[in-house]
């Protein structure tokens, strides 16, 4: 009798992968439900707002007609609130709540979608205009959350179902070579030279242009990922005339959207952009389909519309027909225009770029595509890959694995399979149609050299033009500032969190950046506008670094130059310096959430020339990663003992 370990080796066909998969994303999605309708029940406002899940309270901003003729209004939050972290984003549902007198959320049956979050402004789409006048009557006590959304799950689980009973179609194709046994395909090409490309990147662009089926772009941190994914698109609307390009975040979408529009590319984005900037509206859905030059026609036949229907109720019988004949008319143009405008949009544009769900959205009915490109493909749930490939007869797939993996509640379905992406199944099943870029452009080789030897096999190289480079002479590119012994106790920040915090050492990271930057002088800083990363993995100590920056006069006049954030809020960025506080101290060596070696990979590989990294070495040491970290510093860069300079008291030699 086989064991469960000699079970999971035995590899799935597509069919049973595919149920599988199904079966992990309803644990996903009951245990969300679950842990939503537990959050809404007794969790506290306070609790809520220091998660990112609720806004309260909000203010009623203008109403108004969107282009698609939808119902918004604008909702601003309190000021004091702007430093904390939301996960209120385009598309998702909300609902609102008043508080009572006892404390109590009394809500309103009434959900909403977000069409546009930036700072403290959110616009929803609202059913009618009668909502709005029940929400106005609750004057200042007012409040919006998260909704529990089924709807990105109804699109997963559709994909799925989808996949599974394809037959004999294109989609059944690609389900067996992505899944299965079945060999990728590829056209017989002269390479394309790219002389603006380096060797590893120009073969990646000829290994998509070659792909009949599927290929893999793997992009290693400061590898120019995003710069082969954009040569590679253009080459391919050389040679067809449409191609949809999409990823998990909406974020994602933008930078690659940003980086295609910079090129030239005629793009049409489906969904509200999170990057907002004037350049980024342009190319969206709804703007263009106002500067469309029918749609002032369109806009006042939908106004008479609504007109018409106000005072209906009014009119006698005998109007009625005569009115009814107007309105049958008006709808009759209205789908006319809307048809016509469309159409318009599509048929100009040369990229579609939308997240995955969005490529379900209805203005993407009816559309097909020769190619499908899937950026941060390592961040996305399979499922929700599978709802745009079955728009598609080619699939390209850009990211890493050993970076970010998604994000997924449920332990179990994680460990169960749940968090294997795409994109790993086809590295592994295909690895001939994979394409690992070698040559960064980051980090300087002393930082490059550890996460090229731990997660890609020593396969990198760091670019003649950074692989020196520094900011101070002789300065010392990774320093490990070891709390050890000083009792700098990690804390949970209330009852039942999850997360962790260690002010102590907050409180060092301060001194540290600040004696650093002194070194460098603010003037110079100001002048180069050398830029500084503060890395947690916690939430709770992400925010506390943050109050400890905002309240220090002494950085004022560098805050933009300094960004603190979560390892996931700085995924796809970059700074000159990162200061990374691992928080966990403990007599037991447990490190939670710092056992995720895809973060710690993000953290570290964030940093241009400087790598400053604050924790307990005796908690984290235990573990092989950490403890070849620390070995590492100590060979190639510097460790500095908290307790050593205490008591030597020798605080300037140990500066950072």
């Amino acid at each position: 009798m086989m064991s469960m370990e000699e079970k999971k080796k035995i590899p799935l066909s597509p069919l049973a992968d595919l149920q599988h998969q199904t079966e992990l994303l309803k644990m996903e999605y009951e245990y969300e439900r679950a842990e939503y309708e537990e959050r809404s029940g007794k969790t506290s406002i306070e609790k809520k707002i220091e998660k990112g899940i609720c806004w309260y309270p909000v203010s009623l901003g203008r109403s108004y007609y969107n282009a698609l003729n939808q119902y918004v209004v604008e909702l601003s939050r309190n000021n004091d609130e702007e430093d904390i972290e939301h996960s209120f984003e385009y598309g998702r549902t909300v609902c609102f709540f008043t508080v009572n007198e006892n404390g109590s959320l009394q809500l309103f049956n009434i959900h909403s979608t977000i069409s546009y979050v930036k700072d403290n402004t959110m616009v929803v789409v609202l059913p009618d205009m009668s909502t709005l006048t029940r929400l106005s009557s609750t004057g200042e006590n007012l409040g919006v959350q998260l909704y529990f959304d089924e709807t990105t799950y109804k699109l997963m689980f559709g994909a799925l179902k989808q996949t599974i009973s394809a037959k004999d179609n294109r989609l059944a194709a690609l389900r067996d070579i992505l899944l299965g046994t079945a060999p990728a395909t590829q056209h017989e090409m002269f390479p394309i030279r790219f002389p603006w490309l380096n060797i590893s990147q120009e073969e990646a662009v000829n290994h998509v242009l070659a792909a009949k089926d599927v290929a893999v772009v793997h992009g290693p941190p400061g590898t120019g990922k995003t710069t082969t994914l954009v040569e590679a698109i253009f080459e391919t609307i050389r040679r067809e005339p449409q191609v949809l390009v999409c990823a998990q975040s909406n974020t994602a979408v933008d930078w690659i959207s940003e980086k295609l529009n910079d090129r030239g590319a005629n793009i049409l984005r489906i969904g509200n952009p999170t990057r907002v900037n004037d350049k980024m509206l342009s190319f969206t859905y709804e703007r263009r389909f106002e500067a469309h030059p029918d749609y002032a026609e369109l806009w006042a036949a939908r106004k008479e519309v609504r007109e018409i229907r106000k005072c209906l109720h009014n009119r006698e019988a005998k109007d009625r027909k005569k009115v009814s004949n107007r309105l049958a008319q008006l709808k009759e143009r209205i789908n006319e225009l809307t048809f016509q405008i469309d159409n318009d949009l599509f048929s100009q544009a040369r990229v579609i770029a939308c997240t995955l769900a969005g490529s379900a959205n209805r203005v993407m009915e009816g559309h097909h595509f020769a190619s499908l490109f899937i950026d941060e493909a390592a961040q996305a749930l399979e499922a929700a890959c599978w709802i745009a490939i079955g728009k598609a007869d080619k699939v390209i797939l850009a990211g890493d694995h050993f970076q970010l993996p998604p994000t997924i509640k449920c332990y179990e379905a994680e460990r169960a399979g749940l968090g294997r992406t795409l994109m790993e199944k086809i590295v592994k099943k295909h690895p001939e149609n994979v394409s690992l870029l070698t040559m960064q452009y980051r980090m300087n080789e002393e930082i490059m050299a550890f996460p090229s030897h731990w997660f890609y096999k020593g396969t990198l190289q760091a670019a003649p033009t950074v692989a020196h480079r520094g900011i101070l002479n002789y300065d010392t590119s990774m320093i490990w500032l070891d709390t050890t012994g000083a009792d700098f106790t990690e804390e949970s920040p209330g009852a039942g969190s999850m997360s962790r915090i260690n002010r102590k050492e907050a409180e060092l990271l301060m001194t540290q950046l600040k004696a650093y930057i002194e070194k460098i002088t603010i003037e110079r800083i100001l002048d180069e506008q050398i830029s500084f990363g503060i890395i947690s993995p916690y939430r709770s100590q992400v925010q506390y670094l943050r109050s400890l920056v905002r309240g220090d006069i002494f950085f004022r006049p560098l805050r933009k130059l300094i960004t603190v954030h979560t390892v996931d809020g700085f995924q796809g960025q970059e700074r000159d310096v990162i200061m990374l506080s691992l928080v966990r101290a403990n007599d037991n060596g447990h490190i939670g959430f710092l056992n995720e070696l895809r973060r710690m990979n993000v953290a570290i590989t964030r940093t241009r020339m400087k790598l400053v990294v604050i924790g307990d070495a005796s908690t984290l040491t235990q573990h092989k990663f950490y403890k070849e970290l620390y070995d590492y510093i100590t060979k190639k860069g510097k460790i500095i003992s908290y307790i050593c300079d205490l008591i030597t008291d020798n605080s300037n030699d140990n500066e950072i």
